[in-house]
């Protein structure tokens, strides 16, 4: 095994960027706040925000993102070379790129001939002092420069010496790593290796990294036959998110990366957190989690019947390749529903919650779960949620007010829609009864509830709702088919998930609201 081989590998994650351009895919700023804090805890290296002064959202995420303390991760801007004719000092889009002030600069380049000529409408020299320029640029306002060299496998294969010309450039401007692009997914795995190991023994692996897409089921592949290669530095997306058919799945690279290959990453010691993190993300993108994804889906370690179940139940490893606890996943024997509940203990401590499993209440707070799972509870971005049925369940809730009945009315006058909530709590024995409208039924609902409870807890006037989803969990109910709102608040300086499941949605939206408040509550 030669140096490179053993080096440590690093992990850029491009699921803000690259991955928000898959169909279906969208995430508000406060969702991408949050995933920047969550990739952080998690120990991604460098986390790729988007394209600077390209749309209000990437603007005001670039923003805010500043104010980020990140323990670990490096954040980073993309955006392209500057122009043809121009100075790198006199380009716009390079400038807006600074002006980001993320520590990281990811330039994207042409390495393939045609692009360059018929794309760009330049020339092959040029487009070199372009790459050049751009980086030595950035490199001299104190960034750190990642060269994505796009369609560079189709461009090696066109031209290799020019593909291989266009990374020299980048190096020579300063770049700190060549991302060789597989941009169209379309390379074959040993063909990739082998190119990758030409570029690795040119320039030395420590200075290369891989970014495939899934085109032809290979993404995955692909990445690790670059690491393989000596590759250090690999993209990718949370759960495969991206254009087309998607980038290389992260959630798959990693376990393979760490448990397979026996590589050094800093997420290896989060690697129990990966089903919970896959989760995360499919809850934020309010899409439903692909039941059959390896190492994270609800069936990869699910035994059905016969003799798989049975040997499964004597002895795991007959039939799974890892032990499943490993990535935070749990063996399922479906005929007899011997199997446990994912390690309650090991939820608790990601939250940072010591749990006795010998505790009798235990015992009660895994059926609980049993039970709300089954009603289509999901806590894997409720963590707040989830938090407060902890303490429930062990006794240690404080009951800050209780629930006497609400009210929503929906009123429609010509064009304008209105609501009007009305809410009864007792709080420290006295009936508080309040009403409040708003233009929805939820921002009725939470301005009553607040107002309701401020005077007595005036900490409320900070918690704002900052994003709320809706997902339809039976849809051969029509109307009445459950619903699960998940509601995301925040007081400026934290930000918490609730939950709330219901076959009404403004109940579900209601429990969630009124968790969101109990867990504010809590805190202090």
């Amino acid at each position: 095994m030669n140096a490179a081989t053993k080096s440590a590998v690093r992990i850029y994650d491009t699921t803000l960027r690259d991955g928000t351009q898959g169909e279906g895919i969208s995430f508000s700023v406060a969702d991408k706040l949050r995933i920047a804090e969550k990739l952080d805890q998690f120990g991604v290296d460098y986390i790729e925000g988007g394209f600077p002064g390209s749309n209000p959202r990437d603007i005001a995420f670039f923003a805010e993102a500043r104010q980020l303390r990140l323990k670990h991760a490096k954040l980073a801007a993309f955006g392209a070379t500057r122009r043809a004719g121009t100075k790198a000092s006199d380009d716009a889009q390079l400038r807006t790129l600074l002006d980001s002030g993320m520590p990281v600069v990811t330039l994207v380049g042409k390495t393939w001939t045609w692009q360059v000529t018929e794309v760009l409408r330049t020339t092959l020299p040029e487009n070199l002092a372009m790459i050049e320029d751009s980086a030595r640029y950035a490199v001299a306002q104190g960034r750190e420069v990642v060269y994505d060299a796009e369609h560079f496998f189709d461009g090696y294969k066109a031209d290799a010496d020019y593909a291989l010309k266009t990374l020299a450039a980048a190096l020579r401007g300063g770049a700190a790593n060549l991302t060789l692009c597989d941009t169209n997914g379309g390379t074959m795995v040993e063909e990739f290796k082998e190119i990758v190991a030409r570029v690795v023994q040119e320039f030395g692996g420590d200075q290369v990294g891989v970014h495939c897409h899934n085109d032809c089921g290979l993404g995955v592949a692909l990445s690790l036959g670059g690491v393989v290669a000596g590759a250090t530095l690999v993209q990718g997306t949370m759960n495969g998110y991206g254009e087309r058919v998607g980038n290389a799945n992260m959630i798959t690279i990693l376990p393979n990366l760490v448990l397979k290959m026996k590589r050094k990453t800093r997420c290896a010691a989060n690697l129990e957190q990966l089903r919970d993190l896959s989760l995360f993300f499919d809850e934020l993108a309010n899409l439903r989690p692909d039941p059959k994804a390896p190492f994270v889906g609800q069936s990869a370690f699910t035994h059905k019947g016969g003799q798989h179940a049975n040997a499964a139940q004597k002895v795991a490893r007959s039939y799974e390749h890892i032990d499943p606890a490993l990535v935070g996943n749990r063996t399922r024997v479906l005929v007899s529903d011997m199997a446990g509940r994912s390690s309650l203990a090991l939820k608790a401590k990601e939250m940072g919650i010591v749990l006795d499993e010998k505790r009798p209440e235990v015992k009660g707070l895994i059926e609980e779960l049993k039970d709300r799972e089954f009603r289509g509870y999901e806590y894997e971005a409720a963590d707040a949620s989830f938090k407060l049925l902890l303490a429930k369940s062990l006794g240690e809730q404080r009951d800050f007010f209780t629930v006497e009945n609400y009210r929503v009315i929906i009123e429609r006058h010509g064009a304008e829609l209105w609501a009007e909530a009305t809410v009864k709590l007792k709080v420290n024995g006295e009936l508080v009864h309040t009403v409040a409208e708003d233009t929805g039924p939820v921002g009725a609902l939470d301005r009553a509830l607040r107002l309701a409870l401020e005077k007595t807890y005036p900490q409320l006037r900070d918690v704002k709702l900052r994003d709320y989803k809706v997902r339809i969990l039976e849809g051969n109910s029509g109307a009445g088919s459950r619903t699960r709102v998940l509601i995301e608040s925040g007081d400026g300086k934290s930000i918490w998930g609730t939950v709330g499941v219901s076959d009404n949605i403004i109940d579900a939206s209601w429990e969630a609201l009124r968790e969101s408040v109990e867990f504010k509550l809590s805190l202090t």
